[in-house]
């Protein structure tokens, strides 16, 4: 598969992004052999094949869920400048 001119131009002009011509030469090639690199990705045979959620099947070592913390919830309630039940008042911004 290869790309044309016309649709790079049309890109940068979404991007919003200045090409000189050499530039759009240049990008024509490499995007028409990363497009080549993706047809013969499509091509291959993946029927029975389970899909992989990370090619090492690594998991993430998880810490123990435990509180760490102590509630400060009134302290810092007792700075601001208004509060109500537990809740912060602030200002309305929009109308």
């Amino acid at each position: 598969m290869s790309i044309s001119r016309d649709k790079i131009e049309q890109v940068a002009w979404l991007a919003r992004i200045r090409l000189e011509d050499s530039e759009k030469e240049a990008l024509e090639g490499k995007l028409s052999d990363i497009l080549g690199m993706v047809d013969q990705l499509q091509a291959s045979d993946t029927d029975g094949i389970t899909p992989m959620a990370h090619p090492l099947d690594a998991t993430q070592r998880l810490r123990p869920d435990e509180v760490t913390e102590t509630n400060k919830r009134e302290r810092f309630q007792a700075v601001a400048p208004e509060t109500q039940d537990g809740l912060y008042l602030v200002p309305r911004v929009v109308e």
